[in-house]
C-alpha cells in the first residue's frame, strides 16, 4: 500500500465533478486501499479521491466505527439541520461552522459492488456529507457561514 499526497485547496481537481466508477477494477480496490492508508496516516476520518488527484466517486470515512469504502455515493435523503465545526484534510488550518441535515440515508456500492444503503446521524451523516460534496467540487469552506484558522 502506498500513502498518496492530499491536494490542497487551489488545484483545480477540487472543483470538478469526480468521474462515475463503471467497473470495481483491481485499480479501484487498490485506490481504496491506499486512501484509507492516507487518510489514517493524515489523522483524518474521511477522504474523497478528488483529494489525492484522482478524479472518481469514490470515499473512505472512518469516524471511530470502522472503516466505511464507499463507491459512488450518494445521499438519498436528508432530514433534520444541525451546524458544527468542520475541517479538511485539503483546507489546512481552517475550520469552519457549516449547517448540515442531521441525519442522512445513503447509498454505495462496497468493493464487492454490492449496493448498501447506510442510515446515519451525528457525526458519520457530517462525515458522509462533507466527503460526498467533495465529489461534487465542494468545499466546506464554499458553504460554511463562519471560518476560522487554527
Amino acid at each position: 500500500m502506498a500513502v498518496y499526497q492530499i491536494v490542497k485547496i487551489g488545484e483545480d481537481i477540487l472543483r470538478e465533478k469526480a468521474i462515475e466508477v463503471k467497473k470495481i477494477t483491481p485499480n479501484i480496490i487498490k485506490l481504496l486501499d491506499n486512501m484509507a492508508e492516507t487518510m489514517y496516516e493524515a489523522k483524518g476520518v474521511g477522504l474523497a479521491a478528488p483529494q489525492v488527484g484522482v478524479s472518481k466517486r469514490v470515499v473512505v470515512i472512518d469516524v471511530g466505527d470502522g472503516l466505511l469504502e464507499l463507491i459512488n455515493p450518494m445521499v438519498i435523503k436528508k432530514t433534520g439541520s444541525e451546524v458544527d465545526e468542520e475541517g479538511c484534510l485539503s483546507v489546512p488550518n481552517k475550520t469552519g461552522r457549516v449547517k448540515r441535515a442531521a441525519e442522512v440515508v445513503l447509498q454505495a456500492m462496497d468493493r464487492n459492488g454490492e449496493m448498501k444503503e447506510y442510515h446515519a446521524d451525528g457525526f458519520l451523516a457530517r462525515a458522509m456529507q462533507h466527503e460526498t460534496d467533495h465529489l461534487d467540487g465542494i468545499l466546506f469552506v464554499d458553504i460554511a457561514d463562519k471560518i476560522y484558522n487554527v
